[in-house]
């Protein structure tokens, strides 16, 4: 741990951004770093960031009544009297370089980590591993952009023994631009798929775009992917030999790979690794391979596999990622968190392995940000939809689209509805109240207002809730 606390003073920062030559140093320091006068502790750097829809240089002014001790700013501002300011080419650069700063002054490992869908969910399960032995630190809710990581890294205490960075990406160089700022000690690409396709254009663009995580790993820093697709770890090992492979099939490294089990009456599916048994507190396959990468990467930051079992063990899914609503005989998955082609085949392999006495539904909600593919994908993904065990499709959005490209309209599975608010009148009269019904769908489809509908028509009396089990995110 560091031997004292960190402070930032006017030197540090003309150092993080590289101002020493331009701006003359002065008798100033600061409690932290904040982007909103709303959340300003008296005494911060606050850094007026630019965007398409607001423009911190506007509340300078709020800025310096909140407190501030100093700006960072655009070149060219005019200087306010009350305010010292740190002129910059780019304030969100200028907030990554802030994030580095505080980073490199960390002695807690940081692990950062990305994927296309179920990155959030790998992030608690290495938070809850790494944290039965370890202080952890880790990006809070989906803080994962090119604000969220300067942030998190700028909000970790001094006594973190461990530091967990998500890494997002809507367009090219994105991941590169975030590592650079992270600095990992360790890196874990979750997963590959279509995701973002209107930034990344393509399956090949997405691999490379996560995986250019792997290319700004310092030497010798350990690398981790998972086995599934397996153009992942054969993409990786082009970029570093030395990539270790996690998972279930015979694509994983023989230290790192899994031995599955047979899945319980929720879909949770146990397995073997190291010698020990799991038993995911996640339903279906992807809950058990997200378990074990978390595993996979807490022994390599020093933490025992029987301290870190029982508290991922113990892990449950996030509101709308994947959670379970038991309404008497009937029960919801809800997983209307994201969408995209991956995470929807990860949502219908669930669906399809619990061991459910009634019919299987599943409400599938347009799958947004795929650009000119969209199409394409929502057919394909609704073909293999149709392959599985379910009773009923409803389909909304998008997937009403593909189902009509599909001559779909005559199927008895299949229900079409143009939007959210129009699903229940048609879904409800094929509803008996013991069915598991899935709702899957991109955040902007907002398929849990579908869930007051439920409760209303199959809650017991004075269960307005039902049970809480299990499940994934997208």
């Amino acid at each position: 741990m560091t031997s004292t606390p960190f402070r930032w003073t006017d030197a540090g920062v003309l150092r993080a951004l590289g101002l020493e030559d331009v701006v003359e140093p002065r008798e100033l320091s600061f409690t932290g770093v904040s982007t909103d006068t709303r959340t300003l502790d008296p005494g911060a750097l606050f850094v007026a960031l630019e965007g398409p829809t607001f423009d911190g240089h506007k509340f300078l002014a709020e800025a310096a009544r909140q407190g501030a001790a100093g700006a960072v700013v655009r070149e060219g501002t005019a200087d306010l009297e009350v305010l010292p300011l740190y002129p910059v080419p780019d304030t969100l650069v200028a907030l990554g370089q802030l994030g580095r700063f505080r980073r490199r002054a960390l002695s807690a490992p940081v692990v950062a980590l990305t994927g296309s869908s179920g990155k959030t969910t790998v992030k608690e399960l290495l938070r809850a591993a790494l944290g039965s032995t370890l202080r952890v630190h880790a990006t809070s809710a989906n803080l994962n952009n090119r604000i969220g990581v300067p942030l998190t890294l700028l909000a970790a205490p001094d006594d973190a023994e461990a530091v967990i960075v998500e890494l997002g990406t809507n367009e090219p160089g994105e991941i590169a631009t975030l590592a650079r700022i992270a600095e990992p000690d360790l890196g874990l690409v979750v997963n590959v798929g279509e995701s973002h396709l209107e930034g990344l254009g393509s399956l090949d663009g997405v691999i490379e775009e996560k995986l250019s995580l792997l290319t700004h790993l310092r030497p010798g820093v350990p690398a981790i992917v998972a086995d599934v697709p397996p153009v992942l770890p054969r993409r990786a090992r082009e970029i570093r030999e030395d990539v270790e492979v996690a998972g279930f099939t015979e694509g994983a490294d023989d230290s790192l790979r899994g031995e599955l089990g047979s899945p319980d009456r929720t879909g949770r599916i146990s397995f073997r690794f190291q010698g020990r048994s799991i038993e995911p507190g996640l339903p279906g396959l992807h809950g058990a391979r997200n378990t074990l990468l978390a595993l996979a990467v807490s022994t390599h930051l020093g933490v025992s596999l029987d301290s870190a079992i029982p508290e991922v063990e113990a892990q449950r899914p996030g509101r709308l990622r994947g959670e379970w609503l038991r309404l008497g005989r009937l029960a919801l998955i809800l997983d209307c968190y994201n969408a995209n082609p991956p995470s929807v085949r990860a949502a219908l392999e669930t669906l399809a392995s619990v061991n459910w006495d009634g019919p299987r539904m599943a409400v599938l909600g347009s799958m947004l940000e795929l650009g000119a593919q969209s199409p394409s994908l929502h057919r394909e993904v609704l073909e293999e939809a149709l392959e599985g065990p379910l009773e009923l499709i409803v389909v909304v959005g998008a997937f009403s689209e593909a189902a009509r490209e599909l001559d779909l309209e005559d199927d008895h599975r299949v229900l079409l509805a143009p939007d959210t608010a129009s699903v229940w009148a048609q879904l409800r009269p094929r509803l008996e109240g013991r069915e598991l019904v899935l709702l899957k769908g991109s955040r902007g489809m907002r398929l849990e207002a579908l869930v007051p509908r439920f409760e209303a028509a199959f809650a017991p009396v004075g269960d307005g809730s039902g049970d809480d089990s299990s499940g994934e995110e997208a």
